[in-house]
This record gives structure tokens, C-alpha cells and sequence, in this order.
């Protein structure tokens, strides 16, 4: 990737892009990527980090959503679950198989409560018991059976899930267990899509930090944030991509919308090794007694449990509560009684707001998950058409964005020129199948770099096939292990640094890498990654001081992390 003052430099140059999307989460950086392997010179902004909104507040889930089947949504499901499938085929370094169980309370419940739901007749909760749940699974796994990319599910009794997960809770009838896919970076991910795009296409220009400001004599402003230095651009199709802010980015335009109705989704992560061994390598997704869907999710040597469904007007505000902090473990507690949680076990907490069409239904959890393009043209500005992308998610972005492409490629009068259907993507592309495969491409790596193998095996699983770049340059220079991130090395970092748009320090620790979610980074961690940064990037003292001051208030204020002393800066360097 070029470096971002390039970028910005080529955007004054050549200010008429053919389209530009506001907004560098999952949704705009699919079309940003799929608009790019078709040739279309696109520019993409977002006013923070790519995947910083929305799509750094998910399940780490690539599903396909089987209670949507009780709401009639079987087009949506069947192109999830297809979708999941591509993503764990096309990226499998960072998107694997997850088995998937439902521990079972009732036998019959929901016999009656489904076929309304699906009716439209009713939408108050009801548990769902062992038949209905049996009959789910079946169908969702109806909807892929021909690909053969995940087990079909299996129900078990009583005594044979206890056998298998002696922690469950002994009044359980059954557990059913599915296949889903578990993301384990997300964020990590997108990065990577951008990434194809730009190596794809040299017209196509990401820019993180760059804040779409409104309309000028006919053009559209845009302000970046690192500087406050304007551009002005002018598209003949603007792509809204804004999730939970795209009323708000429509009214910068002078067109009030009302699209979206958000619901805010709030995660944990614990270190409680009793509860990891609990679950093993299973998400556990069951139905809380209010009625919602939750889920007990193995990330890494962490778990992960979520999520919320509160109706939200304000995606800037949304941060987990104690009320939520308490719901979750009341709810861990109904499935694994014998296990303690608490507060001291967290490490990370993130939300964010759903882009959901906006609904009048009594029910967060029934408003449907399904994605829509709205479409108007600005007032003044004939033939500049904007496409509000509503809805979505992580699961089918892909598709979602295929959709969006053919739009636009529609209305220039022209036809696609690659399909992204069974493309690689990111360190997916040419990814070992195999673990004769795996082992040969580490060993050929090893050799070729001079990295030795297990240094490259952990590349390889980080980044997918993009090792082999960071392997040239780890290896192109004088390269240390970090003391405090000791998995990490300076170079690794560096690269990053430099190659992947980052602008601050947040960039590095909550979306190029796990070491914030995972809470693995300390206070001299902070510290000694800040100082390798600054030699990358050219910073001066003052600036580095700067970034571990706003790195320590994003940890306290958005994810309950606080580093004392370092909110106020009072540190050494």
C-alpha cells in the first residue's frame, strides 16, 4: 500500500473518482475491494481507522444466523450460511469451523410461538425446546449440504452431553451441536480486504481519518482528520456505508433519511481458564430466559460472551454497563452454575450499534438482519446517485457488496470483469489446504527467508500467505523480540506500521492485532510498543507521549480498561 500522504496527494490531483464511499467498515470495504478487482477508480473514506464503528463490535461469528429461519427469513439464511462457507474456504487463516451447541431445556416449547412468529402473528418469547430446535438444524443444514465445507449437526441426550461437558448445567434434556464459523480477528481481516484492493487496482485510494463534511459548489468535502486540511472531490455515485451513522451522513448532504433504527450489541472477555476448558473449542449460542439469543464463544485462551439487544439512537455512545456486565453472568451462570465469573476476570469489553433497518417491531431480536440498497439522487447534483447501504452483516458482506457492484456497474453501462465468488481473500490466497501442504510452504519459507520454522509458522497463522512479505522484512533488518509482547518482534511491528495505514497507536493494538482484546497489553507494554512505532513513523517525543495518552483513554472510556498514570500522561519515557 502506498503510503496515506501519497494517497492523499494523488486525491488533490485527480478529485473526480467514480465513486466514492463514505464509511471503511465490513460493507464499505467490501465494495471498496470488489469496485477494485473490476477496474473502477474508487475512493473510499472514513473519518477513524478502517473497521473501527460497527464492524470492530461483532460476535467474531460467521453464521448464518439459524433462528432468522423462525422469522421466514430463509433467503437471507441460505445466503449466510453459503456465505460462511465461502469465508471459511477463501480465508482460512483467520476464519475456521465452529462447532456450535445449544444446551436444551424443553422438550415441546415453541411449538406454538415458531409458526406465529413465522406467521407474523406473534412475537413474544418463548424458550424453544428440543423439537423445534431439532427441526432448525435440520433445514440450515439442508441449505449447504452440497458443499461439504462444515459437519451437519448432531443432538445428543442428557447423559452423553454431560459425558462430553461435565460442567453443564445436569437439569439440561439435550444439547443439539451445529457448524458455524468462528472470525477470530475481524478487524484483522478487513485490513486485509483493503488491502486487496489496493494491490489490485492502483486508482483505488482508502483513506482512513478522512471525515466527509458536506457540499460545496458542487462537490463533495472532505476533511482530514490528522491535519484538518480539506479536499474536494466529485463523484458521479457516492456509496453511504456510514452503518449506524448513515441518517446522519445523508443529512451532511442536505437529504434527511431515516433508514436505520440500531440496536446496541455489548461483548466481555474473561480470562477464566475453568470456563474455557468448559466449553473446549465450542461456542455455546442458547436462549436466555428474557428470551434473547447469547453465546459463550472460545477466543484464543479467552472467552468471549455477548450480546446484548437494546435500541439505540447514539452509535458514538454505546459502551458496556454494569446492567449488561450483570446480565451476562446471570446468564453464564444458568448454563455453567458451578463456574464463578466475575468482575475481576475481565479484560475487554467492547459494543457497538447494529445498522438495522428501523422498525416498529416490540422486539429487537425480530427486526430482520437482512441488507437493502436505498437509493436517491442529490438535489443539484444531476446524475450523482447516492446508495445507502442498510443493514448487512460480517457474515455476508461479500455478497451484500456483489450487489452493490452490480448496481453501480448498471448504471456506467458496464458489465463485471472478475467475480469474487471463490476468490481468495487477503492471506487466504493460496492458503496450504493440507497439512503436508502447511508443513512444506513453512519449510520452503523458512529456507527462503532464513526465519526459522516456528518464527514462520506463527506468521503464517497470523497473516495467512501474506507471511512471506513480513518474513522478507523481519528478516531485510535488525530485528528484536519485544520484552513486554513477547510473541511479538519490533520488525513485525514495523512493518505493520508502515505498510497498513496506521495513525495511531490504537490502530496497531485494536485492529491489526488481537493484544487489546486479548488483553495482553500492560502498561509497559504500551510504553515499549509506543517507542517502536515512533521510530517507524517518524515520531517525535511529544507526539509518541500523545499517542500512549489516547491510547490509555480509548482503553478506559470505550472498553473498561484503565492504565493508572497513563490517562494524565504522568509517565517515564
Amino acid at each position: 500500500m502506498k503510503k496515506r500522504e501519497d494517497r492523499i496527494k494523488f486525491t488533490r490531483q485527480n478529485p473526480n473518482p467514480s465513486v466514492l464511499i463514505v464509511g471503511g467498515g465490513i460493507n464499505g470495504i467490501g465494495v471498496f475491494r470488489d469496485l477494485a478487482l473490476q477496474g473502477v477508480d474508487v475512493l473510499m473514506v472514513d473519518q477513524g481507522d478502517y473497521c473501527s464503528g460497527t464492524s470492530a463490535a461483532s460476535s467474531h461469528m460467521a453464521h448464518g444466523g439459524i433462528r432468522y429461519l423462525e422469522n421466514g427469513e430463509f433467503r437471507l439464511v441460505r445466503e449466510a450460511v453459503q456465505e460462511r462457507n465461502r469465508l471459511i474456504e477463501h480465508a482460512p487463516h483467520l476464519v475456521k469451523p465452529l462447532p456450535t451447541t445449544i444446551p436444551i431445556f424443553r422438550r415441546f416449547s415453541g411449538l406454538i410461538n415458531a409458526p406465529l412468529k413465522f406467521l407474523g402473528i406473534m412475537d413474544r418469547p418463548a424458550e424453544r425446546g428440543a423439537i423445534v430446535i431439532k427441526l432448525g438444524m435440520t433445514l440450515y443444514d439442508s441449505y449447504t449440504r452440497s458443499q461439504g465445507t462444515v459437519p451437519r449437526h448432531i443432538f445428543l441426550n442428557r447423559p452423553r452431553s454431560l459425558a462430553r461437558f461435565p460442567a453443564l448445567n445436569p437439569q439440561i434434556l439435550y444439547t443439539g451441536t451445529y457448524y458455524d464459523g468462528a472470525i477470530l480477528s475481524p478487524e484483522r481481516l478487513a485490513v486485509e480486504l483493503v488491502l486487496d484492493g489496493v494491490e489490485a487496482n492502483e486508482k483505488a485510494i482508502p483513506l482512513n481519518y478522512v471525515r466527509a463534511s458536506g457540499i460545496r459548489d458542487n462537490q463533495i468535502v472532505l476533511v482530514d482528520e490528522v491535519d484538518g486540511e480539506e479536499l474536494a472531490v466529485h463523484p458521479r455515485v457516492v456509496v453511504n456505508a456510514g452503518g449506524p451513522w448513515i441518517d446522519l451522513i445523508n443529512a451532511t448532504f442536505g437529504r434527511e433519511t431515516k433508514y436505520v433504527g440500531g440496536t446496541k450489541g455489548s461483548h466481555l472477555v474473561l480470562d477464566n481458564p475453568e470456563l474455557r476448558r468448559a466449553i473446549g473449542e465450542n461456542e455455546f449460542f442458547f436462549e436466555n430466559k428474557d428470551g434473547r439469543m447469547v453465546l459463550v464463544f472460545p477466543l484464543g485462551d479467552r472467552v468471549l460472551i455477548g450480546t446484548s439487544d437494546i435500541r439505540t439512537d447514539s452509535p458514538d455512545e454505546a459502551v458496556v454497563t454494569d446492567e449488561e456486565v450483570a446480565y451476562f453472568f446471570d446468564m453464564v451462570a444458568r448454563v455453567f452454575p458451578g463456574i464463578k465469573v466475575d468482575r475481576s476476570q475481565i479484560v475487554f469489553t467492547y459494543s457497538g450499534v447494529r445498522p438495522l433497518r428501523r422498525s416498529d417491531s416490540a422486539r429487537p431480536g425480530q427486526i430482520s438482519r437482512d441488507h437493502t440498497i436505498e437509493e436517491f439522487e442529490l438535489e443539484g447534483e444531476p446524475g450523482l446517485k447516492v446508495y445507502s447501504l442498510v443493514g448487512g452483516k460480517w457474515t455476508s458482506f461479500r455478497a451484500f457488496s456483489e450487489q452493490v457492484c452490480e448496481r453501480i456497474l448498471a448504471y456506467f453501462g458496464e458489465t463485471r470483469a472478475v467475480s469474487t465468488r471463490d476468490l481468495g481473500m487477503g492471506g487466504g490466497r493460496g492458503y496450504p489446504q493440507t497439512d503436508e501442504g502447511r508443513a512444506d510452504w513453512i519449510d520452503r519459507l523458512a529456507t527462503q527467508s532464513g526465519q526459522p520454522r516456528d518464527r514462520v509458522e506463527t506468521l503464517l497463522d497470523r497473516y495467512g500467505t501474506r507471511a512471506e512479505l513480513f518474513a522478507s522484512f523481519v528478516s531485510a533488518g535488525q530485528d528484536r523480540w519485544l520484552s513486554n509482547l513477547p510473541t511479538y518482534s519490533s520488525r513485525e511491528i514495523s512493518y505493520i506500521a508502515e505498510c497498513e495505514d496506521v495513525v495511531h497507536l490504537d490502530d496497531f493494538v485494536l485492529r491489526r492485532s488481537m493484544i487489546g482484546m486479548l488483553g495482553e497489553l500492560t502498561q509497559d507494554g504500551l510504553q515499549e510498543l509506543g517507542h517502536v512505532v515512533e521510530q517507524t513513523l517518524r515520531w517525535n517525543a511529544e507526539q509518541t507521549r500523545i499517542e500512549i495518552k489516547r491510547m490509555a483513554e480509548i482503553l478506559k472510556s470505550k472498553h473498561r480498561m484503565s492504565f493508572e498514570g497513563f490517562e494524565s500522561g504522568d509517565h517515564e519515557k
